[in-house]
């Protein structure tokens, strides 16, 4: 996303103390895998993710250091150097299953996070720029690659959550999205069930712009109901 955006903003916020080399490094994967920084994209310099994470400039370091070796960060030095995100990035490792009760956790939380985020979209009233965003989101994923679609899929989702104008939300939201992302890359993208997904994002999108939240609400429930079936069908 645009580096003032909202979501930008949140997703680069203070970790949590105590285990703040993990935390740093557990927040850089998150605006990668949430594509809040798209491959090939610059990271901010260093000075400012120490800022944001509220971290030392050597936890940072430390933490682009692990996510080089690891292949999902490229330094460039120069005019125009600085930190990007890998293009491609390294094929996913294994996926740690998850734990007893932890899935109807994990799906139960994002009903209530985004159906509710979709609702209160809905009820703002939302100037051209928003709008025109929010048209730019849906027309990315329904072009999307099979690479790309998850990508510009949590895109989407969050751009939505920015509408609802609850900050802290955007906050929530992305961190339940990284770890369902996570268990959907577990198995493969089914064809049918992209052309689905991207009927129900634009029902979900049209409900948003027509000011129709109980239509958004209910776009919004059926759209994760669909991919709670397939976590379940998966993983359960």
């Amino acid at each position: 996303m645009d580096e003032d955006s909202l979501v930008h903003e949140l997703v680069f916020r203070p970790v949590r103390s105590g285990n703040s080399l993990e935390d740093t490094v557990s927040r850089l994967m998150q605006t990668i895998r949430l594509g809040v920084v798209a491959p090939g994209g610059a990271l901010p310099p260093e000075r400012e993710l120490a800022l944001r994470f509220s971290v030392s400039r050597d936890t940072v370091r430390e933490a682009i250091k692990e996510l080089s070796e690891a292949g999902y960060l490229r330094a460039r030095r120069g005019r125009y150097g600085g930190t990007f995100v890998a293009d491609p990035l390294p094929s996913s490792g294994p996926v740690l299953p998850p734990a007893p009760g932890e899935l109807e956790d994990l799906i139960g939380l994002r009903e209530v996070l985004e159906e509710g985020a979709c609702r209160l979209a809905a009820t703002r009233e939302l100037g051209a720029p928003q709008r025109a965003t929010l048209w730019g989101r849906l027309a990315e994923v329904q072009a999307a690659s099979a690479e790309d679609y998850r990508r510009l899929d949590s895109r989407l989702h969050l751009s939505i959550a920015e509408l609802a104008g609850i900050p802290s939300l955007v906050g929530l939201i992305a961190d339940n999205r990284t770890r369902i992302n996570e268990l959907l890359d577990s198995f493969p993208l089914l064809a049918r069930n992209i052309e689905h997904s991207n009927r129900q994002h634009e029902q979900i999108v049209l409900a948003i712009l027509a000011g129709n939240e109980r239509g958004a609400e209910a776009a919004m429930h059926e759209h994760l109901e669909g991919s709670a079936a397939l976590l379940r069908g998966f993983l359960a």
